[in-house]
């Protein structure tokens, strides 16, 4: 006699999941093949989202190019920022002053902790834990509660100018930072509490969403992503820029490149980020901000409204933009995601010829299908959510 779960017939169902759905943000979709919950195949879709940034930006002066850059990563605008204002700068063939470097890296590491606040917080709400989600939310705002004394913005910064930032550190600002980094890391200690050791959490991210390091390193995974899988490539170390040569920290890296292992990775990062930031504050020099070219840097205000020769400068930057050589110059930096770079061509003019990025998102989602195969459904969302797919930076 047959047992009855032979007699059963079975068929694979195709379930569409998004783009109109909360966890994949609007703008992606999974077609997942099923067999039960079990996923058989995964395919992802990305182009929900058309924005042209690379086109817009090419439509424009070298300068007006920030506050696309700030729509990328929108949880870290400011990396994204300095990360096309050093293409620049290396067409251009300058060094910004020592200042302006330390101020980029107290900037880009403050937005770090901001984005890793932004992932690990969503995500854990996703899979139930909402206490989480309420804690590292106000963190967030206390990292922007910083970025807003900088530059007057919270989200979408345009605080990076070529040459220079837009305005020096307040007077009020190691104190402000002092306090809000003590609450910061209170509120950190708090969710590791609520999660690393739980034993449900532990169960929905441990084992799931796995990737070797070397199919990591196959499909271009870099950032919190690839050492989760225990590659300890961070640019920070690896290609110093800025000052980050001139602090001392640690690079996380996890072991079994699962969804568990990044959120150790991201939670361990935001420490050495502090870190770092309070090294910074202890060392940074006086001087300028910004170059002193007249041809680059954009004149203070002041002396725009009393003085000719910077009347002159204001209006050829504006209605010219600034003119690097012919080139083409690659600039990366270490954004929260991974390595994004940019690539810039110039014929002379003040509008760039070409404009392409590599943002870390795009290669990251890549393996999303891969690593989903052979999963659970329920393995999908917090899947989905520790790759800290950016909508912005798919956008191709």
């Amino acid at each position: 006699m047959a047992e009855p779960e032979n007699e059963l017939h079975t068929d694979e169902m195709i379930l569409n999941i998004g783009p109109s759905h909360p966890a994949t943000h609007g703008t992606v979709r999974v077609l997942a093949t099923l067999d039960g919950e079990n996923i058989v195949n995964a395919d992802v879709e990305i182009g929900y989202l058309h924005r042209a940034f690379e086109k817009s930006c090419e439509h424009g002066t070298w300068q007006q190019a920030f506050p696309y850059t700030d729509r990328l990563n929108y949880n870290s605008a400011i990396i994204n920022n300095v990360a096309y204002a050093m293409g620049v700068e290396k067409l251009l063939g300058i060094d910004v002053p020592e200042r302006c470097r330390f101020i980029r890296t107290i900037a880009s590491e403050i937005s770090r902790v901001a984005d890793h606040l932004t992932c690990i917080g969503p995500s854990a709400m996703e899979v139930g834990a909402f206490s989480t989600f309420l804690y590292f939310v106000e963190a967030r705002e206390l990292m922007w509660d910083l970025i807003e004394s900088l530059c007057g913005a919270r989200l979408t910064n345009n605080y990076v100018r070529i040459g220079g930032v837009k305005a020096d550190l307040p007077a009020d600002f190691a104190e402000k930072l002092k306090a809000h980094f003590v609450k910061t890391r209170q509120l950190i200690d708090d969710v590791d509490k609520l999660l690393t050791h739980n034993r449900i959490f532990i169960d929905r991210m441990r084992g799931t969403g796995v990737l070797s390091a070397e199919d990591a390193i196959d499909w271009g995974w870099t950032g919190p992503c690839l050492r989760s899988t225990g590659v300890p490539l961070d640019l920070r170390k690896d290609e110093p820029y800025l000052v980050y040569d001139q602090v001392d920290f640690d690079v996380p890296v996890g072991e079994y490149g699962d969804n568990f292992d990044r959120y150790l990775v991201r939670m361990e990062e935001m420490h050495q980020s502090m870190r770092m930031v309070e090294q910074l504050l202890e060392k940074i020099p006086e001087g300028p901000i910004n170059v002193e070219d007249t041809r680059v840097r954009w004149p203070a205000k002041q002396l725009v409204y009393s003085r000719m020769e910077e009347l002159i400068n204001h209006f050829k930057i504006v209605f010219e933009g600034v003119q690097p050589p012919k080139g083409e110059a690659y600039a990366a930096v270490e954004s929260p995601n991974g390595e994004l770079g940019f690539y810039l061509v110039s014929d002379g003019s003040g509008k760039p010829v070409k404009v392409r990025c590599r943002p870390p998102g795009f290669a990251n989602l890549q393996a999303l299908g891969p690593i989903l195969k052979g999963g659970m459904l329920s393995d999908l969302v917090p899947s989905f959510g520790m790759i800290n797919m950016i909508g912005g930076e798919c956008d191709r």
